[in-house]
């Protein structure tokens, strides 16, 4: 619908055409106003009352959001030779017609004007204010007029042969079916509006839970990229948990290798030639320790042996000493020899150990 030229939709769904334009319904208008001025002014130009109709709105047939009265309407459908009835006068009640076997209505509430007609055999609601024809079943037309009665709406039965329509001729071979209702022009621009607001306090949701920096709200690219990141971060994250997992692998591989090999090798084989050599150090330096203590003590004895009363019996006693076949030794002389047999022992000791 465009504007408020509900009455020129209202003639042109009749007439199944684009029959009548703003402009013809206005010259009509007109038509109907200078009629009614002449009128007025038939009573006396100067009478209160002509003065008071020139007072008033410049027209009453028309204004300037594009209404129409029904004069004008009832005007424009004489052309086509059809004539308005009220639905509910005296005069039509009495003739006791169904709706059914009427062939339209027109129906006006305040300023705004919609047709209901039959198109073949079913009935439909041509309102300009829905996105599309609605049908209606012949069991309910009757309640649907009573109902719009019940409204404020006014109802007038349209008398006389409408044009032909390609519409009419089609649904006199099929009949429609229809699903849903179709809804008002202004009924969807609600519920999107709503969409769009309930939208908005999602993305409202999510900025409070999951702020992002320089942004006032998440549009979905932004949205799709910080998920895209996510799981990119997700995967580079695996991939170097797969990469640790396969590093760890590798070490323990490596590290039960050298257990084997150091497992296999013969306990008597040294393990280095340090340990070696430390033991040869060892050895040699006890030997020479043992060498140092018993000259010490070869010192001692000599020592001792210088004396006067003991030098005769160690030069006597140069080897080792044998009792007499007549007499018994005595026990400084059998320490002395003791002595000399353990000089002797070490001394051949040492000097197999040089030989060596």
């Amino acid at each position: 619908q465009e504007g408020s030229l509900c009455a020129q939709h209202c003639l042109n769904n009749l007439l199944q055409g684009e029959y009548f334009s703003p402009v013809e319904l206005s010259s009509i208008a007109q038509q109907l106003d200078e009629e009614e001025r002449m009128r007025m002014a038939e009573g006396g130009v100067s009478s209160e009352e002509y003065r008071t109709f020139l007072q008033q709105q410049p027209s009453v047939n028309m204004d300037d959001s594009g209404f129409f009265s029904i004069q004008v309407i009832s005007n424009a459908l004489k052309v086509w030779g059809l004539e308005l009835i009220l639905f509910n006068s005296p005069e039509y009640q009495r003739l006791g017609i169904d709706p059914i076997n009427e062939k339209s209505f027109i129906c006006n509430y305040k300023e705004h004007w919609f047709t209901v007609r039959k198109l073949g055999k079913q009935w439909f609601n041509l309102n300009s204010l829905l996105m599309g024809p609605e049908l209606i079943s012949d069991t309910y037309l009757a309640l649907f007029l009573a109902q719009l009665q019940q409204e404020g709406y006014s109802i007038f039965v349209v008398k006389g042969d409408l044009p032909d329509c390609e519409a009419d001729q089609l649904l006199q071979m099929i009949r429609v079916q229809q699903m849903q209702r179709p809804k008002l022009i202004g009924e969807e621009a609600a519920q999107s509006r709503d969409q769009r607001l309930s939208r908005s306090d999602v993305d409202q949701a999510i900025e409070v839970n999951h702020p992002f920096e320089g942004t006032g709200m998440l549009d979905e690219d932004e949205e799709n990229f910080q998920r895209a990141l996510a799981l990119s971060r997700q995967e580079i994250d695996m991939e170097d948990e797969e990469a640790d997992l396969r590093r760890a692998i590798q070490l323990s591989m490596q590290g039960s290798r050298r257990s084997e090999l150091s497992g296999s090798l013969p306990q008597n084989v040294p393990q280095s030639s340090h340990s070696s050599q430390t033991e040869s150090l060892s050895s040699e330096e006890l030997r020479r320790r043992r060498q140092a203590y018993f000259e010490k003590q070869q010192q001692q004895l000599q020592q001792q042996n210088q004396t006067p009363n003991l030098q005769d019996k160690a030069t006597l006693s140069s080897s080792t000493p044998e009792p007499g076949p007549g007499g018994d030794m005595s026990e400084e002389d059998m320490l002395q020899a003791a002595m000399n047999m353990s000089l002797e022992s070490v001394r051949n000791h040492l000097n197999s150990e040089e030989e060596k």
